[in-house]
């Protein structure tokens, strides 16, 4: 279930279909960002792991409330959590 967005999401929402929003990022810090991106983005090892049925299910619920699939949602929490910003509610 999605979220419903507020006025200010919608009036955001509008202004980028529109066309009206421009970036204010320079080369050298959209270089840095790409760079960034391509290597979090690298998916070079494969790794099996056993869970729980419920665990699992719980995951697959959390993803589609997310809308992304349950073994992007667990690379998230995983990367997250190795960099220090996975933060407890």
């Amino acid at each position: 279930m999605m979220p419903k967005t507020d006025a200010f999401e919608t009036d955001l929402l509008n202004a980028y279909e529109a066309g009206e929003l421009r970036s204010v990022a320079s080369k050298s810090e959209l270089a840095r960002i790409r760079a960034a991106a391509r290597a979090t983005a690298l998916k070079d090892k494969r790794v099996n792991i056993r869970l729980s049925s419920g665990d699992l299910n719980d995951i697959q619920i959390k993803a589609l409330e997310e809308g992304v699939p349950y073994q992007t949602l667990i690379a998230s929490v995983l990367h997250k959590y190795v960099t220090g910003r996975l933060q407890e509610r």
